[in-house]
């Protein structure tokens, strides 16, 4: 019995060792002075994708790897920099994952064109259904 709760236990210490003991960056969870900068970075960190969760953007997510996202945001937000420049360098730094949008290229022509297939693929077994029955 006791070895069949070990690994149990070990992967639930693991999962409760994720966060990390440091403080949150200061930008994390404050906003900019300006309310402008603000809404930009605030609109920028709707379109960008949290590494570590599932499908949240780092607006949303609580994990420590969002907060760092945010500050790294805002700071560059306040420093200047147009959201599509910021997004463009979260792209170089994290790959293109980082992003809800991922732009067209030979890695991500898949995700482009499958639901294209899809749905030329549904219709044409739609049609051919169709055309039994009246037939």
């Amino acid at each position: 019995m006791r070895r069949a709760l070990l690994p149990i236990a070990l992967l639930l210490a693991g999962a409760a060792q994720a966060d990390s003991a440091l403080p949150a960056s200061p930008l994390a969870y404050t906003q900019l002075p300006d309310p402008d900068q603000e809404a930009q970075a605030k609109a920028l960190m709707e379109t960008l994708r949290c590494l570590v969760c599932q499908g949240q953007s780092i607006a949303d997510s609580d994990a420590d790897m969002a907060g760092e996202m945010r500050a790294l945001v805002r700071q560059r937000i306040a420093a200047g920099e147009r959201p599509a420049q910021v997004r463009k360098w979260l792209m170089e730094r994290y790959g293109d994952y980082v992003t809800y949008d991922p732009p067209l290229s030979w890695i991500t022509a898949p995700l482009w064109i499958a639901p294209l297939v899809l749905l030329a693929l549904g219709l044409l077994i739609a049609r051919r259904l169709f055309k039994r029955k009246t037939a």
